[in-house]
């Protein structure tokens, strides 16, 4: 059926298309007869795996970036995901970068993005959070949050958007995400540097304890770090008392493209940055030395992607860009083996 669809949602501006399939995901997780239908077509088998505490009902999730306001939980759910990562959130509602922001790079099966952390902020994605999970009532998927700066926050006064994003989703969601690492907020991927994360993720650690409930946190890191700059980052992570790392984010690299957009600026994702998350998953793996889990994120087009992934080390895997070129189905070819 996406086969079908798939032309005629490529005529659209990409942002267009996506928020356009987000709304469709989000009215058919609202009405129970659409949803049970959307669990019958796209639900596989249950393989439950462990990591950072909680019980996953199958290994793939859903990357951040898909429903950053939080607005779609139910209807994502019904597709089958083990978790779901929300955000990145901001603190304060920002519109971010100016459009066209997202291209599709189709011959490569890929996607540039600027975006910059739009979103509507904390305050309406905790609403939003709130109402996919009445009280009394358990979640039927794991819900991540993907923690960012605003734009206007100066660098060093980063880490308070980090700390009042804690305070905000800490008793909300299932675990936090710092994500440290996007391309497409001036001076953010300086928080990686081995002095600024020591200062960040000791505060984050400091602000945990003291909060009611003390979710997991994970870090998420770009793809494009030197070794000695990976090799810092990690250690600062174990040293603080982080429970995981996410590896790994968009890349700046451009290397074998063929489309026309390729020159367009921002974070490239999808089939081209396979072998370069690989690469970055596989170092981080061995750094961490089973002290942490490692979730693999990148370039997952296809069942084998998920298993690479899986054999190279990483506990969860989640998926963003292949569901463009593949569809909803991708989640449950993955879990069946395709």
């Amino acid at each position: 059926m996406y086969k079908l669809i798939r032309p005629l949602l490529f005529k659209l501006d990409p942002e267009v298309a996506h928020h356009l399939t987000l709304q469709l995901v989000r009215l058919a997780g609202i009405i129970p007869p659409s949803r049970w239908l959307l669990q019958a077509m796209f639900n596989g088998p249950q393989k439950p795996v462990e990591a950072f505490g909680l019980k996953f009902k199958n290994p793939i999730g859903l990357a951040a970036g898909y429903d950053k306001d939080g607005e779609a939980v139910p209807g994502l759910a019904a597709l089958g995901f083990g978790h779901l990562e929300l955000g990145t959130v901001t603190p304060r509602p920002q519109p971010g970068n100016p459009k066209p922001r997202v291209f599709r790079l189709v011959d490569d099966e890929g996607v540039i993005n600027r975006m910059g952390f739009p979103g509507r902020g904390a305050a309406y994605v905790a609403r939003q959070v709130r109402r996919s999970a009445p009280i009394g009532k358990p979640r039927s998927v794991i819900i991540g949050m993907n923690l960012g700066k605003n734009k206007d926050t100066a660098l060093e006064n980063a880490v308070e958007d980090y700390l009042s994003l804690i305070r905000d989703f800490s008793a909300l969601a299932d675990y936090l995400a710092i994500n440290i690492s996007s391309p497409n907020t001036a001076g953010l991927r300086k928080l990686q540097g081995r002095e600024m994360l020591e200062t960040l993720l000791g505060a984050v650690a400091k602000e945990r304890a003291a909060c009611d409930a003390r979710p997991p946190i994970l870090v998420k890191i770009a793809p494009d770090l030197s070794d000695e700059e990976l090799e810092d980052a990690i250690a600062v992570i174990l040293a603080t008392g982080m429970d995981g790392v996410i590896a790994a984010n968009t890349t700046l690299s451009r290397e074998g493209l063929r489309s026309r957009s390729q020159a367009e600026s921002g974070g490239l994702s999808g089939r081209p940055l396979t072998g370069l998350s690989d690469a970055v998953l596989s170092k981080v793996v061995k750094l961490v030395a089973g002290q942490v889990p490692v979730v693999g994120v990148g370039g997952v087009s296809n069942p084998e992607d998920a298993r690479r992934k899986l054999d190279l080390g990483a506990t969860l895997v989640q998926v963003y860009t292949g569901m463009i070129y593949a569809g909803p189905g991708l989640v449950k070819d993955i879990l069946t083996g395709g």
